[in-house]
Parts: structure tokens; C-alpha cells; sequence
């Protein structure tokens, strides 16, 4: 089979279902190859593509990628079952690799260098899945509003004082459930309701939009305080238009709990498909995504943190400064996903 490279639209699991029984592998590269590895994966990142290049300019081993939304990806996985060509599943969000493990997606791997590169809450307990790259869930702020020093928690943000003031994506959104499914693990279920429902009474408005929205709504004046994970703010250099470039000048990045736990991380990360085809040359994909050159990629090519120390970030994000961040293992988002939910629509979180 061959997979059509940024092809994949799918609607539902039926429609999965009859896709992957007529869609084919289709290689990256014409060249001659010693081997291949079938990536699912949900990044959508356009620098990625030169990552995947130099893994097979090193290594020989062409990458056929597949994209889509991570839930029609597994969807497809599940589909086509034992026969999956799949290899590895890359994805964001430590929550959405959680529920891949809870449907049998991943194979353990034993490697050495994956064990001593990424740190160890950073990575499935038992080796399922690995991170490669940070994205930190942060307050960022109006700086012609809002002193910096009026900052400190994620807790702080329930407050009578920030009433009308905080911009945030809807609780369907995988990235505020493991925000809550973090807090929750630090503070108890109990005590994390009781914050949600003074929390969603600072909204400024009703949640809408992307991270992206809630920054330029931040920057227009319709809120002091938007939720968002760092990479974000760094593409408005990036934007031809004067307008846009500006917004990056008029937003601060605090990182919360810099005297406790530490800031909320999330990683991207990926794992081997239990019925992986090309099971060694999966690891070696993996082994090569914590190498340096990789980490730089990932850090430089979209402004997200490595998971290494001796990688260097992109200029921008070297600029917020160095910050503490919380060494949970991010598998409990995962494990508290489900209360998280629950507990964001019982506060009226919407």
C-alpha cells in the first residue's frame, strides 16, 4: 500500500473503513532507498518535511507520510487492524497519545537512547510512547494592561479581580482538558472544581476560535489575559502584514507557578504501532527524533521546546527566558482526561 502525503480527509469510521481499503503508500522521494518507515502523523507543520528528509539522508530509509486529524488517524488504524502498514503515530497532546495507548495503537520499545534522552516524565512508563518536542500552556498578557507582578498561578486566575478578562479556547479542546486533567492531579478534584467555577466566570466572552483568536483578542483590547501555548505568539513575526507582526510586540508570556510545580507542559510525541511492518527502522525514526539535529528542528522549525538540554531554541522563544516546568509525568492527563471533561461541563464551560 502507499499513502498520499497531506491527502487525508476523513469523516467517520465508516468512511475510514472504505478509504484504507482503496488508499494507497506514496514514497516522499523517487530515490533509491535501503529501507522505508509509514508515518501516521497529526502534525501539521510544513517545516517537519526536513526533518523527515535528513532522517533518510542519514539513515536511507524513505519516510512515507499520512496526515490528518489524530482521531481519524487512529480511526484508520483501528480499521485496518492487523494489516495496518502504520509504523509509527506521531501527535499532540499527551491526552491524545493516552487514549491511542487505551485502544492498543502502541507496541513498548526498548531502546537505550530513547531511555536516556527524553526525560522520564516526558514519556510512557513503559515505553509506548516517547515526547520530542515541549509546547508550554501559559498567561499571556496585554502589556499596555496588565503588570506582570499582578501574575503568579494558573490558580490565581479564578480571582473576582480577572473577571471579564480571560480569553480561552472551548473545553473540547484537547489542550485546556489536559490543563484541567494537570490541575487536578496537583490539587484534587475536589479543589480544581471549586477553581473551574470561579475560573469560567473571567471569561470575556464565551469560548471561540483557535489559540491564535484568543491572542489577537488579547492584543485588541477584548480581554487583558489569554490561555495559549507559547508557539503561537512567535508565527506573528512570521506574517507580511505590519498589523499582525505588531500583536507579537503588544503580547508578554508569563509562566505560571514559577515558585511551585512549575508551568503546565505538553509534548508532541509519537510511538511503534503494535503490528508495525518496519518495527526496526520505527525505532530508529524514534532514536533519530532525540538526537540534537532533530530536537533543533523541532525547536527552530516551530518554535517549540526541546526535550533535550542540548538543543537550542528558536530566537524568539530563547527571548521569553528560561522558566521552571511542572515534572509531572504527562501520562496522567491522560489517565485524568475523562474527570477533567466531565468537571469543564458540569462549571459551564463550554
Amino acid at each position: 500500500m502507499k499513502l498520499s502525503r497531506r491527502s487525508l480527509i476523513i469523516r467517520g469510521t465508516a468512511a475510514t473503513a472504505a478509504f484504507a481499503a482503496t488508499q494507497v503508500l506514496r514514497p516522499r522521494s523517487v530515490r533509491a532507498q535501503t529501507g522505508e518507515v509509514n508515518l501516521y502523523s497529526s502534525r501539521h507543520y510544513n517545516t517537519d518535511d526536513e526533518l523527515y528528509e535528513t532522517f533518510t539522508d542519514l539513515t536511507g530509509i524513505r519516510v512515507n507520510l499520512l496526515e490528518g486529524k489524530a482521531e481519524e488517524l487512529l480511526a484508520r488504524i483501528e480499521a485496518e487492524g492487523a494489516n495496518s502498514p502504520a509504523d509509527v503515530f506521531m501527535t499532540v497532546d499527551a491526552g491524545m497519545l493516552w487514549r491511542a495507548d487505551q485502544v492498543g495503537v502502541f507496541a513498548p520499545v526498548s531502546s537505550r537512547v530513547l531511555t536516556r534522552r527524553i526525560p522520564e516524565n516526558l514519556r510512557h512508563p513503559e515505553g509506548k510512547w516517547f515526547g520530542f518536542s515541549k509546547r508550554a500552556r501559559v498567561i499571556m498578557y496585554n502589556k499596555a494592561t496588565v503588570d506582570p507582578a499582578e501574575l503568579s498561578t494558573y490558580e490565581d486566575l479564578a480571582d473576582p479581580r480577572w473577571r471579564g478578562e480571560i480569553l480561552i479556547r472551548s473545553s473540547d479542546n484537547i489542550y485546556n482538558q489536559s490543563l484541567v486533567a494537570s490541575l487536578i492531579e496537583a490539587n484534587g478534584l475536589e479543589e480544581t472544581e471549586a477553581w473551574a467555577k470561579a475560573f469560567v466566570k473571567n471569561f470575556a466572552r464565551p469560548p471561540e476560535g483557535n489559540d491564535r483568536a484568543q491572542i489577537e483578542a488579547a492584543a485588541a483590547g477584548l480581554g487583558k489575559l489569554a490561555i495559549a501555548n507559547t508557539y503561537y505568539l512567535p508565527r506573528y513575526l512570521e506574517e507580511e502584514d505590519p498589523a499582525k507582526q505588531a500583536i507579537f510586540e503588544k503580547i508578554g508570556v508569563f509562566f505560571p507557578n514559577q515558585s511551585g510545580r512549575g508551568a503546565h507542559v505538553n509534548i508532541s510525541g509519537a510511538g511503534v504501532v503494535t503490528s508495525a511492518p518496519h518495527a526496526r527502522a520505527a525505532r530508529q525514526f524514534l532514536e533519530y527524533l532525540a538526537g540534537t539535529e532533530a530536537q533543533e528542528f523541532f525547536a527552530k522549525g516551530n518554535n517549540e521546546y526541546p526535550v533535550v538540554e542540548d538543543a537550542e531554541l528558536a530566537p524568539a522563544v530563547a527571548n521569553f527566558g528560561d522558566f521552571k516546568d511542572d515534572s509531572v509525568n504527562v501520562s496522567t492527563y491522560g489517565e485524568n482526561q475523562a474527570a477533567a471533561v466531565q468537571l469543564m461541563d458540569r462549571v459551564g464551560w463550554v
